[in-house]
């Protein structure tokens, strides 16, 4: 029996955590909880975003790219 390829899962709709601060005009860092680890992924977001804020995957811009979103409180 062969194991399922995970590698093509998207990581919109996932949860993350800022690693490294989203500021308005680049990108920052979030560890994403993906595959049953955590990976991490450039992250671009509309408004700065501060370190350790939880983040909601809202696209992928390519397979190490995302853009997030604050997770609502």
């Amino acid at each position: 029996m062969r194991a399922a390829d995970e590698s093509s899962q998207s990581p919109v709709g996932a949860i993350g955590r800022v690693t490294v601060p989203i500021p308005a005009d680049g990108p920052g860092e979030v560890l994403v909880s993906v595959r049953g680890g955590s990976e991490a992924y450039a992250a671009w977001a509309d408004h700065p975003i501060g370190r350790n804020l939880h983040v909601i995957v809202v696209d992928a811009i390519s397979a190490r790219s995302v853009i997030v979103e604050p997770l609502p409180s």
